[in-house]
């Protein structure tokens, strides 16, 4: 059995002894720290895990000055003990505990380790001798919270704890428009957003947990809630919209003037307030319309890359007054290389993306050799695909940490996005965000993590081990059909693309007949799913993850359908008796969506994602020919 023990993240340095030893049934957790409270946290969770062993009764006192046969743990705080101010010491010793640490961060890591050993051991435990640091020293996820989905602050703290547990420590709510701004009520008054109490309450019990609730507001594009309304949309780079890159949009971006920037201000001296983070990202990316319309001639004298590093510098001299250290999106700046040397030198750049082939290398090389510090930023994968893509989710997040210490970035921040409606429920979220948390723990160490088995037992609770693997293999059962797409998977393209559409790109695809493909997914998805009434998940949440599985395979299934039936692979003449089936199997999807989406989430953008899947729905309403 010790030899089959994982660990998420598994720790740098680990050695296992074969022989196991009794804890005893009572005792004492001797916090020996200058601040009990400060640690008093880590102790009650170590408590709390040993506690639900059956026969152990384990006491928290202060200080070592007891008897020495009642001490069973000792949590220790020594300054400069480690050689990594997050890193810590675990030994087990003949049943007894020692955890060392220089801060009480370092304290919280080693904690998370031993009660990942003590649920798997019970209570005969192995001498362990162990030494753990983590690679890079910003360890986070930004949660898209404005793309429709925005999880109930129920939610959200279970997360939080999942993600410490893992020993994340940041975390950033993507804002477009969800700040409950008092100054601007009317743009967010349909959309529940956060109020500042909630985010004084979720920063609070972030800092608890060594996690840092860094505000994020975007500053220059992905504005189009505001600037499609009247009362802002003088602010607009394109106030009628305009064509760009990816086709005819509205209005997105702000026009960079200094009455955009009197806007900002409004907005930083209301938000950053609640937040006891000292970072502040500012988002800037994708300003697609940008030099389009009312720069235009400006663009044309200066160019575009000028007219954004200029406004960008206006952001960051707003920020720094405010005494803040500002993130930003990288992703425009490495289109004019020539003008990253001209970015000021405590701005710090996050350099995204979600492909495998994502060239963090170039770009940390580009961001290291002007002196900017980075982060790197992969992803779930999950957005745009409803279960994740797993072998690009590992594939991203391994090459973004590669390069990221290959070039010193300071940071890995894991992302989860919402495109298009935000479909993904929460739990298929679970394999990309482990991903990241073990990959930017310990990137060596953790490559060869069997994750399947981490997520059963660190995500899932699951003895039997299956979940995990169901998860991991539900992800990747896209890629049997042979298409490839970017930033998605084909599946969750078939279920947003109106027929016509729809089979004009099938066909224009290299494979000549994807029918015996989509039915190998449908097989596989039946393999898959029958093992799911055989999980033995101790997660609260277990009856809810089971249903959101479920309607995610049933998604995945009907995506292959459609296809079939959009292709006219299996018409009779003179009926559609497919095309009455999948509005039957429409007709239950919907409103398990609906279910699933309160369970966890906020009202506000429900309407709007569920209207994407009325428009899927709609598709099969059209009148049979005569």
């Amino acid at each position: 059995m010790l030899h089959d023990l994982v660990f998420l993240p598994t720790p740098r340095q680990i050695t296992i002894a074969d022989a196991s030893h009794e804890l005893p049934a009572t005792g004492a957790i001797c916090l020996e720290t200058p601040s009990l409270l400060q640690n008093l946290l880590a102790a009650q969770q170590l408590q709390e895990t040993v506690n639900a062993i059956p026969g152990l009764h384990w006491e928290i006192v202060g200080g070592t000055r007891i008897p020495d046969a009642q001490i069973c743990a000792v949590l220790s705080l020594t300054a400069n003990s480690t050689p990594h101010p997050q890193g810590y010491q675990l030994t087990v010793t003949n049943g007894r505990i020692h955890i060392v640490a220089s801060t009480a961060a370092g304290l919280f890591y080693g904690v998370q380790t031993t009660r990942q050993l003590l649920m798997q051991c019970g209570r005969s435990l192995p001498d362990v001798r162990c030494t753990d640091w983590p690679d890079f020293p910003n360890r986070g996820l930004m949660l898209d919270v404005s793309r429709n989905k925005a999880p109930t602050m129920a939610t959200l703290f279970g997360l939080v704890e999942m993600l410490a547990s893992w020993k994340i420590n940041q975390l950033q709510l993507y804002f477009e428009h969800m700040y409950a701004y008092r100054q601007h009520p009317t743009v967010w008054q349909d959309a529940s957003p956060f109020t500042a109490e909630e985010i004084v309450a979720l920063d609070r019990f972030c800092r608890e947990r060594f996690i840092e609730l860094v505000p994020n507001q975007n500053s220059f594009g992905h504005l189009t809630t505001w600037l499609t309304r009247p009362e802002y949309n003088h602010l607009a780079e394109a106030p009628e919209g305009c064509d760009t890159i990816w086709g005819f949009r509205p209005a997105a971006s702000l026009q960079p003037t200094e009455e955009s920037l009197r806007f900002l201000r409004t907005l930083y001296d209301e938000l950053l307030p609640n937040f006891s983070s000292r970072q502040f990202n500012v988002g800037c990316d994708e300003t697609i319309d940008l030099g389009k319309v009312r720069s235009k001639a400006q663009a044309e004298e200066v160019g575009v890359g000028r007219l954004y590093v200029d406004f960008l510098k206006q952001i960051h001299r707003e920020v720094r007054a405010r005494g803040y250290t500002m993130q930003f999106w990288g992703d425009i700046i490495t289109h004019y290389p020539e003008l990253v040397r001209e970015l000021p030198r405590d701005a710090v750049a996050l350099e995204w993306g979600y492909e495998a082939d994502h060239p963090f290398d170039e770009h940390g090389a580009l961001f290291a050799a002007s002196g900017i510090p980075f982060y790197v930023c992969p992803g779930t994968s999950t957005w745009n695909s409803i279960v994740g893509r797993t072998t690009n989710t590992i594939e991203n997040m391994r090459s973004a940490a590669r390069n990221g210490l290959k070039h010193g970035a300071v940071g890995f921040l894991n992302t989860d996005w919402g495109d298009n409606g935000h479909w993904q429920p929460l739990s298929m979220s679970f394999l990309g965000l482990a991903a990241g948390a073990a990959y930017g723990w310990a990137l060596d160490a953790n490559c060869p993590l069997p994750l399947p088995d981490a997520l059963s037992r660190f995500a899932f609770r699951d003895a039997t081990g299956i979940m995990g693997r169901l998860a991991y293999d539900l992800g990747d059962i896209y890629r049997l059909t042979g298409i490839s797409v970017h930033n998605a998977s084909v599946l969750f393209r078939v279920l947003q693309s109106p027929p016509s559409t729809l089979i004009e790109w099938l066909r224009n695809n290299e494979i000549s007949d994807p029918a015996p493909r989509l039915r190998a997914v449908l097989d596989a998805i039946e393999g898959l799913m029958g093992s799911l009434a055989h999980v033995d998940m101790q997660h609260p949440d277990a009856e809810l993850i089971k249903r959101e599985f479920t309607w995610g395979a049933n998604m995945l299934r009907h995506a292959c359908w459609r296809a079939i039936w959009a292709l006219g692979l299996e018409r009779n003449a003179g009926s559609d008796p497919l095309r009455q089936w999948l509005l039957q199997e429409a007709d239950k999807l919907l409103p398990e969506f609906a279910a699933l989406w309160h369970a966890r989430n906020r009202e506000g953008g429900f309407a709007n994602s569920m209207a994407r899947l009325e428009k899927m729905r709609a598709d099969y309403l059209v009148e049979e020919s005569a």
